[in-house]
């Protein structure tokens, strides 16, 4: 049987390895938004399989006989893209809680602007830590160890076929916790000088009640927050060249345990 001028345990293996491809590829950070047009995320998911495709034996892969079969794979593809995705996804969310973390802590928590990956409403500086952690993830060359370990996964695990272990588990919730723990890190100097500034007019406000505290701190909480967060964003640099580092090792861990090694 011919399709598209290949045959069809071909034209199968192709279908399954863009399957995978193309969920991985959906669920990623700033890819899979709503920014790229659809038939954009397609097109590269396309010019991904095609330069993936020649490596690999077709007859390594079965396709579906049933449509059950068929939802099974396709779910299997989902937990693993939705697996990877995530990893990703969680210094992403670090880096957005310790911008709202600084917002709440100037009073910028009022001030929203509209995500256009999300399509919801964001706090200022959490918007632009999150731009510029995506900046130095590409510059860093992230994306393309995705690509190296979507590449991998298929060495490693079959289509349709994962294992979900305690392993795996204990794996994404350590990755769950870090978010707290990076977030604070990485915004802890401008939440410290902002509580320092809070204390201090409240102490002002004690031993002067007569003194509009209110109008008088929230333009000295915006000054001081600003000049923190300069120092913010170089931790971010700092934050995310080394978890670059790890960043490789780590999604490569998790295939190699979704493989059941």
């Amino acid at each position: 049987m011919e399709l598209l001028n290949l045959p069809f345990d071909q034209f199968a293996a192709f279908l399954l390895i863009l399957i995978r491809v193309s969920v991985v590829l959906f669920l990623l950070p700033f890819f899979g938004s709503a920014v790229f047009p659809t038939l954009v995320k397609a097109g590269l998911a396309l010019l991904i399989t095609f330069s993936i495709f020649p490596g690999f034996d077709p007859y390594d892969f079965i396709f579906p006989e049933n449509l059950i079969s068929l939802v099974i794979l396709v779910a299997s593809e989902f937990i693993l893209g939705l697996t990877i995705g995530l990893i990703l996804r969680m210094y992403f969310a670090s880096i957005q809680l310790a911008g709202q973390l600084i917002s709440f802590q100037m009073g910028f928590s009022m001030i929203n602007v509209l995500d256009p990956q999300t399509g919801g409403q964001v706090a200022v500086l959490d918007q632009i830590g999150n731009w510029i952690v995506l900046l130095v993830f590409l510059l860093l060359d992230g994306h393309l160890y995705l690509i190296s370990a979507v590449v991998k996964s298929f060495e490693l695990i079959k289509v349709g076929e994962i294992f979900l272990d305690q392993r795996l588990l204990n794996r994404i919730i350590l990755c769950f916790s870090a978010i707290f723990s990076e977030a604070f890190k990485i915004g802890a100097p401008a939440i410290v000088a902002l509580l320092c500034v809070s204390v201090s007019f409240g102490l002002m406000a004690k031993f002067a009640p007569q003194m509009n505290i209110l109008i008088a701190a929230f333009p000295i909480k915006i000054v001081v927050g600003l000049f923190f967060f300069v120092f913010t964003l170089q931790i971010i640099l700092i934050t995310t060249k080394n978890y670059m580092i790890e960043f490789k090792h780590l999604i490569n861990g998790v295939v190699i345990l979704m493989g059941g090694g």
